[in-house]
């Protein structure tokens, strides 16, 4: 037999054998789900509820709890009634067969009335209460009648007691019932819900008063746990809230625990103030309470007792779960939990209207690419189509009945074509066809005259033809353009959306003691946005009596803080002394604009054709804009000023200015089909850094005034209206601090009589001012111009003068330090 050798293999105490572990967590929410679904989705959560509510008390002799809980749960969840009843009889049988009996016939009472009233209830939320007092009412009586053989005062009055108790219990019960259904559990719940809650959950411990486990008593433990709770999800109020409504209604039921009102009143209120110690401080609040109202107040109750029916609900409360905890704290307003939830929420409302937006943006982006890709395809295909459609119409009236059809088209083919595309194409440019073509074309085709005159009738059709598809792909164009602009402007509303407000609580408590230690008082502080030239601040302030501490002492603060100058953009007073002050502050803008107009109508009228506009748009930056309608009068001035407001509020909008002007040009030529044109003058003023982009359509030349300098602004485009297709001219130009920019009406620019050469004699006229502000300057060249003409208007005239200049607030140049010296 051969010897076989084994090895044996000892592991070494570097090799670590893995053992299977056991997942607690999963376990726990395995168990979490399978107790929901078993109480709250199947409904025995109604038989446990209704079994305790069945056995409590008040006062040691009243029941009032049983029917309001049957009807709130059979008007909120009929399909589950039948459990309830169940549990209620069950819970009173434990009292006595009798009072079973008794729960029973005034369920049934309340069943017969509610199916004889029911029809004649307007609203059964507020009449079922109501059918609740008159059954227990009825009830009563006729049990008092019964056993005592008459209807003494005594038992009418507790009667009255028992069916006003029922009133309150089912109108809080119709509050409470609907937070332990699945379907209708909500995310936040209302004040008077909490409260509601909070009655019912002390209701339902009432019925395992005289319960005892190892002489610690069932209620004392559950009280304060359902008070270490709340006080450690919610805080000290509604701890203390949570601890009086508890200790309340537990008084109401046994008259020698009264003193656990003010027991658990203290425990909610030390706990909810401890709870930044987490449980443990949630825990050290109840044990100080007990403590205290142990050795010093009349509990009638062993200290050693109260510690252990104590310590028994600490231990149950530290084996809570935090899922659990704070699965509760979603719920009640005031919360971390319930903010976090809200901002979760508002986050996910923020992000779906964003991405709609963003796909409302990329299906304008598809139909401007669609129309654009329309216009690629037909721009090389139509001239050659149009030329064969055009010889097609000439030779069916023409050469069809020809004799030599066939020499001329099937072997000349090339040649006759080529001679009528000849003529065709000299017909339409010249309108004649030269003599050495003539000639040319009488040789090769027998009836020529006739195929000339045929052609040139043609023509016509052909050119408004040609003229009627230019003005579509001209149209074609306009969308497309209009639609990109759309959807570049909703593209950056999603973006814009999308962000969030930054975190700047740090930044928020510097400002706050800073200003607070410079002696002016500040209640709160909201940072939105510290980005340069972008700042945007709110404060709230106690009442200023409208002496101006805002703009002469905050906003220069601000200023020597953020190290740029910050101006109140907005403010509200208060009205009366106790009232507040809500301020915002903005980031002031580098260069300021001051305008001044001078305008005249035709002959002194009081309407005139022209229009001007001056606003500030968003994104820092100003527009000066004027149109002249063409023509006088009420009509003019309609043209004019619609075409500046469609302008306003295209670039109001964000629409590029480009695209702005081709918009408002297409709907002017679109909207009727008279021949009333406008001019358009605009110019774009960052007020950041002074540029200016200048979009003259049919406008006149404007100047800028530069110390002893003038610069002329040019640009030649047809006037607004006329539908062709041109590309807007923009002229930029890079502005400084003390220019001039004067714009003007060609009323104005032309208006000069016996001058030759318009431009040397309004910079003559600009260069001899010798003032520098703007409504000055427009009222001389106004002046200028009618006395040049005799004192005559012979045209609507307007002149607009802007004046940039570095942007310096009232109160900027006192510095803070100074301030400070001084305080």
């Amino acid at each position: 037999m051969q010897n076989v050798e084994r090895t044996v293999v000892k592991p070494t105490s570097d090799v670590r054998l893995d053992k299977p572990r056991f997942n607690f967590s999963k376990l726990f929410v395995k168990l979490q789900t399978s107790i929901e679904s078993f109480f709250l989705r199947k409904g025995y959560i109604f038989l446990f509820i209704g079994f305790l509510l069945g056995r409590a008390l008040i006062l040691a002799k009243l029941t009032p709890f049983s029917l309001p809980f049957f009807a709130a749960v059979f008007f909120i969840r009929r399909d589950r009634a039948p459990i309830a009843l169940l549990g209620l009889v069950a819970g009173a049988a434990t009292l006595s067969l009798g009072e079973a009996a008794f729960t029973f016939g005034t369920i049934l009472l309340f069943l017969i009335l509610f199916r004889v009233t029911g029809r004649w209830m307007k609203n059964e939320i507020k009449g079922l209460p109501l059918l609740v007092f008159f059954t227990i009412l009825s009830m009563e009586m006729s049990k008092t009648a019964i056993v005592e053989g008459n209807l003494t005062v005594y038992g009418s009055a507790m009667a009255g007691i028992e069916a006003g108790l029922g009133l309150i219990l089912g109108f809080i019960f119709l509050q409470s019932i609907p937070l332990l259904t699945v379907n209708k559990r909500r995310h936040s719940l209302k004040t008077e819900e909490i409260v509601c809650l909070i009655i019912m959950l002390a209701s339902v411990m009432t019925g395992t008063i005289g319960w005892s486990l190892y002489d610690v008593s069932i209620e004392h433990v559950l009280s304060r746990y359902l008070v270490l709770v709340f006080a450690f999800v919610a805080g000290a109020t509604m701890g203390s809230t949570v601890g009086v409504v508890t200790g309340l209604i537990f008084s109401l039921a046994n008259l020698s625990s009264f003193f656990h009102m003010s027991l658990l009143a203290f425990a909610g209120l030390l706990g909810g103030l401890l709870k930044e110690g987490k449980k443990l401080g949630v825990a050290v609040g109840l044990l100080v309470a007990t403590l205290l109202i142990g050795m010093y107040g009349e509990t009638g109750e062993p200290i050693d007792k109260m510690l252990i029916e104590t310590g028994v609900a600490i231990l149950l409360f530290l084996l809570t779960p935090s899922s659990l905890t704070l699965r509760i704290a979603k719920y009640i307003p005031g919360t971390a939990e319930y903010s976090a939830e809200q901002q979760q929420y508002m986050r996910k409302m923020r992000d779906v209207t964003a991405r709609r937006v963003a796909q409302f943006s990329n299906v304008f982006q598809a139909l401007s690419k669609s129309f654009s890709t329309i216009e690629e395809q037909t721009e090389g295909e139509e001239p050659d189509r149009d030329l064969d459609y055009f010889l097609s119409n000439v030779t069916e009236k023409t050469c069809q009945t020809c004799f030599k059809k066939d020499h001329c088209w099937a072997r000349n083919f090339n040649t006759t074509y080529e001679f009528m595309s000849d003529i065709m194409h000299e017909l339409d440019h010249t309108g004649t066809i030269s003599p050495k073509l003539s000639r040319d074309w009488d040789k090769h085709c027998t009836r020529s005259k006739k195929v000339n005159d045929i052609m040139q009738h043609q023509l016509t059709f052909y050119q408004a033809n040609r003229k009627l598809k230019k003005q579509v792909q001209e149209s074609r164009k306009l969308v497309a353009n209009q639609l990109l602009g759309v959807s570049e402007v909703m593209g950056d509303f999603a973006k814009e959306i999308q962000r969030e407000r930054e975190n700047h609580h740090k930044q928020e408590e510097q400002i706050l003691s800073a200003l607070q230690e410079f002696g002016v008082e500040i209640e709160n502080v909201d940072i939105y946005s510290l980005e340069q030239g972008n700042v945007d601040i709110d404060m709230t302030i106690p009442y200023c009596g409208g002496h101006g501490e805002c703009e002469k002492l905050i906003a220069p603060m601000l200023s020597d803080i953020l190290g740029e100058t910050i101006l109140v953009n907005s403010e509200e007073c208060a009205t009366i002394p106790s009232g507040v002050c809500q301020v915002t502050f903005r980031s002031a803008k580098a260069f300021a604009v001051m305008t001044g107009v001078a305008h005249a109508a035709k002959d002194g009228d009081l309407i005139s054709g022209d229009s001007y506009s001056t606003i500030e748009l968003g994104g820092g930056k100003y527009a000066i804009a004027i149109s002249d309608g063409m023509g006088n009068g009420q009509r003019a001035h309609t043209e004019s000023q619609e075409t500046l407001k469609l302008l306003q509020q295209i670039l109001q909008s964000g629409i590029e200015e480009k695209v702005a002007i081709k918009s408002v040009n297409s709907i002017l030529a679109l909207r009727t089909t008279d021949e009333i044109f406008s001019t358009l003058d605009l110019a774009m003023v960052d007020l950041q850094n002074a540029s200016a982009r200048f979009l003259k359509i049919g406008s006149t030349p404007s100047f800028i005034k530069r110390g002893s300098k003038i610069i002329k602004i040019q640009a030649s485009n047809l006037p607004m209206g006329i539908l062709q297709e041109f590309e807007v001219d923009v002229v930029s130009e890079q502005m400084k601090a003390g220019d001039l920019l004067i714009m003007m009406s060609d009323g104005v620019f032309e208006g000069p009589k016996h001058v030759e050469n318009y431009d040397l004699w309004m910079k003559r006229k600009i260069s001899e001012l010798e003032t520098n502000e703007p409504q000055a300057v427009a009222d001389l060249i106004m002046e200028e111009v009618i006395r040049s003409r005799s004192g005559m208007i012979d045209d609507d005239m307007t002149v607009v003068v802007a004046k940039i200049d570095h942007n310096i607030p009232k109160w900027a140049s006192i510095p803070v330090q100074s301030m400070l010296k001084e305080a």
